[in-house]
C-alpha cells in the first residue's frame, strides 16, 4: 500500500444541481455543501491527513449570479463563526489562499480572525481557496519574479522551480497527493495548476451534498492502489 496522502485537494462541485434534484433553490445546496464540508474536515484530521486545500470560490465565480454570490459570502462568513470551535477541538489551523484582498470586508475580518486564533494548532493545516485561480496565481508569480530580476534582487540565471514555488500562493504548501473531484465532471477548472503537478485524480459522480466519510475513505483506498512512479519504472521503484 502506498503511505496515507500527505495533502489532499478537493474540488466540492454538485451542490446546484444537488438543489435542484430536490426541488429545492441553490442556496439550499450551499447550505447542505457546507455542513459537508464540516464533516469532511473532522474525518480528514482524524485520517490524520496533514494538508487539505478546498476550492471554496474560484476568481470565475464572480461571474454568478450577484444573488448567489451574496448568499456565498454570507455562507462563508457564518460557516467561519460556527466551525471556529470544532476547528480548535481538532487542533486545525485554518489558512487561505487567493485574491483575498478582494473579498468583501465581513469575510475578510472572519477570515483574519479564525486564521489567527487557530495560528498555533499543530494538526491538520486547513487551506481554503478564496477569490482564487491556478493561472492568476503563476501570472502573479512571474510579475513578481520579473520586477525582482529587474531591480536585480534576483539573477535570471538563478531562477528555477525552487524560485517560481516561493512566489506562489501555495509557497507554504506541499505538491497534492491526492485530488478529489465531486459531482462526475473530470476537469480541473484552474486548481492548484502547478500544485497537482503528480497528483493522483480521482473523479466521483457523487454530488458534493452527498459526499460522506466513507466516500473519502473510499478516495484513499483508490489511492492506496496507485503506484506513483514519478517518472520511473516500476522495476526502479522494487
Amino acid at each position: 500500500m502506498s503511505k496515507k496522502p500527505k495533502h489532499v485537494a478537493i474540488i466540492m462541485d454538485g451542490n446546484g444541481r444537488w438543489a435542484k434534484k430536490q426541488g429545492k433553490k441553490r442556496y439550499a445546496g450551499h447550505n447542505r455543501g457546507a455542513k459537508t464540508v464540516s464533516k469532511i474536515v473532522e474525518q480528514a484530521a482524524k485520517e490524520k491527513i496533514k494538508y487539505l486545500t478546498l476550492f471554496a470560490f474560484s476568481t470565475e465565480n464572480w461571474n454568478r449570479p450577484k444573488d448567489e454570490v451574496n448568499i456565498l459570502m454570507k455562507l462563508l462568513v457564518s460557516s467561519l463563526k460556527k466551525e471556529f470551535v470544532k476547528l480548535t477541538e481538532n487542533d486545525i489551523r485554518l489558512s487561505s489562499i487567493g485574491n483575498i484582498d478582494s473579498l468583501p470586508k465581513l469575510v475578510k475580518e472572519e477570515l483574519s480572525y479564525v486564521k489567527n486564533k487557530t495560528k498555533n494548532n499543530s494538526g491538520m493545516v486547513l487551506t481554503l481557496a478564496l477569490n482564487y485561480g491556478g493561472k492568476e496565481e503563476i501570472i502573479d508569480a512571474v510579475k513578481s519574479i520579473s520586477d525582482k530580476v529587474k531591480n536585480n534582487i534576483i539573477s535570471p540565471e538563478k531562477v528555477d522551480e525552487s524560485t517560481i514555488i516561493d512566489h506562489l500562493y501555495t509557497r507554504n504548501l506541499p505538491p497534492v497527493d491526492l485530488l478529489i473531484r465531486t459531482s462526475g465532471e473530470e476537469r480541473i477548472s484552474n486548481f492548484l495548476l502547478w500544485h497537482i503537478a503528480y497528483a493522483e485524480l480521482y473523479f466521483t459522480k457523487t454530488l458534493w451534498p452527498d459526499f460522506t466519510k466513507e466516500d473519502l475513505n473510499e478516495a484513499f483506498r483508490n489511492y492506496y492502489k496507485r503506484e506513483r512512479r514519478f517518472g520511473k519504472t516500476s522495476e526502479q521503484l522494487n
